[in-house]
């Protein structure tokens, strides 16, 4: 079936058009060089597999993101999956009635402050939640678009019927307000 969409696959040019960009995006959720390589060579792997379904509804570089995604998704549900962890036992005590060793996945967890860290991230959510609730709708759904779901400039431009040029006086109206908004409600306590 050909593609009656505008946006066409070039196989040939992926390294040199989105390596950099998919790797920089890939370290910041993985934060291991070695295996942020493997799974964007893993993405560009998949994506020849699929070729064939691209329907051309999206930019390839939003597909490639796409499929990238479920890789890192695939590869944390492999780590953290009770079969993907090696059995590796660990000393606890070394004398006494409790002498004995623990299973690594077992092992107690420091408890130093993680649990306040985690109920301050939360807290932290909820006010910067709170802040893109107050801003004027179109700047909200402008943010959201660019900055948590990272749609292309040019497919937010089309949807919305902007500029690029109206969408980054949005986006820097967006932050100016959000951070006055945070500095208010989270940064005084």
């Amino acid at each position: 079936m050909p593609l009656t969409n505008k946006h066409k696959l070039n196989p040939t040019k992926w390294v040199i058009l989105h390596a950099d960009y998919l790797f920089n995006y890939t370290i910041s959720r993985v934060s291991n060089h070695d295996i942020a390589k493997d799974l964007v060579q893993d993405t560009f792997f998949a994506a020849l597999k699929a070729k064939d379904n691209f329907q051309g509804k999206a930019s390839e570089r939003t597909w490639l993101i796409a499929i990238l995604k479920r890789k890192i998704i695939d590869y944390y549900r492999k780590i953290n999956s009770a079969k993907g962890k090696a059995e590796v036992k660990m000393s606890f005590y070394t004398n006494g009635d409790r002498e004995g060793e623990w299973i690594e996945e077992c092992v107690p967890t420091n408890w130093n402050n993680e649990v306040e860290k985690s109920i301050e991230n939360d807290e932290l959510g909820v006010a910067l939640e709170k802040c893109i609730e107050d801003l004027p709708e179109k700047y909200a759904m402008v943010f959201k678009m660019k900055t948590i779901q990272q749609f292309e400039t040019e497919e937010i431009c089309k949807e919305l019927e902007i500029t690029s040029s109206n969408l980054w006086v949005i986006i820097h109206r967006a932050r100016t307000q959000l951070r006055k908004c945070m500095e208010e409600s989270w940064f005084k306590n």
